[in-house]
């Protein structure tokens, strides 16, 4: 290679040179632009759903069985459907039929048209040609308790029974009606309220 293409070459790379700078501020420009048509934007993070009053679970002809820690059956509930809303976080049973037995040999029995349980069912809301018993098989000395009401209020770990409605109560042959009642079955008390009608009959008495 001669002197006069030596320096000729060497001229156009000087000029390359001083393009450099440039072509790699374009390649840079290039990739930015890709990277930024390519990459997946984040968009702020979606507001939690708000929770609607749909179920999100069913059950059919069902029945659930509960035990103490020792194996003793402590209740059992039979419903025709039961459907849980978790918005609410309750059980709404339809037809239900709900036994519960206590410690001292009692028996609670509970039915009505439609409940509505809380999440542990420590209470329960019955709807309803709702009906109430309670009795002690193994004492039949001891009269049977019976509540009737288009509705009841539960309270299982309480052992009380509210209603804001007119209701029946039966013990045994005595008979009493009231707008509204209160019974507390651990201090043995029934609170009737409104217009209270009751029926006593004699004990005793031979005839």
């Amino acid at each position: 290679m001669t002197v006069t293409a030596l320096k000729a070459l060497g001229r156009g790379w000087d000029r390359a040179s001083m393009y450099t700078p440039i072509i790699l501020m374009g390649l840079l420009a290039l990739g930015t632009y890709w990277l930024a048509r390519n990459t997946p934007s984040f968009g702020p993070p979606e507001a939690a759903r708000a929770a609607t009053h749909d179920p999100d679970y069913f059950m059919r002809n069902f029945s659930v069985k509960t035990f103490d820690p020792t194996g003793r059956l402590k209740s059992e509930v039979f419903g025709s459907e039961a459907r849980h809303y978790p918005d609410t976080d309750t059980l709404e049973i339809e037809q239900p039929h709900m036994r519960s037995y206590g410690t001292k040999g009692e028996l609670t029995i509970a039915t009505a048209k439609r409940a509505i349980s809380n999440s542990d069912g420590s209470q329960v809301q019955l709807i309803g040609n709702a009906v109430v018993t309670r009795e002690l098989p193994n004492k039949p000395e001891v009269p049977r308790l019976e509540v009737r009401g288009e509705f009841l209020h539960v309270f299982g770990n309480e052992e009380r029974v509210k209603s804001d409605q007119p209701v029946t109560l039966k013990r045994g042959d005595d008979v009493f009606q009231a707008d509204n009642m209160n019974y507390d079955n651990l201090d043995r008390i029934m609170e009737l309220t409104g217009r209270v009608h009751g029926t006593l009959q004699p004990r005793g008495t031979e005839r």
